[in-house]
């Protein structure tokens, strides 16, 4: 499952967050949440995580060619 990256940094920008907060809130190792805004592949759950921390739907920031 892969994150849409512009849909995520757009999250990112409105949420006022850098990856290094989003990291802290998602209490997630930065190397995940790097994978994760670089559109890798990610475990539903990782990116489950980092859409609660942004305070958004997952649908919101998971890219439509998964």
């Amino acid at each position: 499952m892969k994150a849409d990256r512009n849909k995520l940094e757009l999250a990112l920008a409105r949420a006022c967050m850098t990856p290094e907060s989003l990291t802290a809130a998602a209490e997630m190792p930065r190397p995940t949440v790097n994978n994760a805004i670089t559109g890798r592949s990610v475990r539903p759950a990782t990116l489950g995580r980092i859409a609660r921390a942004l305070g958004v739907d997952v649908a919101d920031i998971i890219s439509k060619e998964d």
